[in-house]
């Protein structure tokens, strides 16, 4: 089991919203697809993270820290996704973080168990 938070961008969030539809997300084609710059830029920001890149395959990019209370992340053409473990040190770590990644103000934050956007 795991905790997971989703970035996109905010394009997507807007889309979700405006939907009025629960599964929204089961289909990809829904996920505004990151630009080249903003993979490359996140891509750069999570090994700042201290995030290493393990793998890349066809569904993107995998990143595992060396602290496991920042959890793995997966960066894809159209979301980054961080999966954390169940305790509350790493909940909250890797929902700082993620938090973090908004602040260019390109990128929303959903939290599916939560079941909504983080507003601010």
């Amino acid at each position: 089991m795991s905790y997971n938070i989703q970035l996109f961008r905010t394009e997507t969030k807007e889309k979700e919203q405006h939907a009025n539809d629960e599964s929204f997300f089961d289909r990809e084609d829904n996920l505004i697809p990151f630009e080249q710059q903003q993979i490359e830029d996140l891509k750069e920001r999570l090994i700042r993270y201290k995030y290493q890149l393990v793998r890349e395959d066809d569904s993107g990019l995998h990143f595992n820290h060396p602290d496991e209370d920042f959890g793995s992340v997966l960066l894809s053409e159209r979301g980054l996704y961080f999966r954390a473990g169940l305790s509350e040190s790493s909940i909250f770590e890797v929902g700082m973080t993620a938090s973090e990644f908004t602040d260019t103000g390109e990128f929303a934050k959903y939290d599916p168990q939560q079941e909504g956007w983080e507003e601010f």
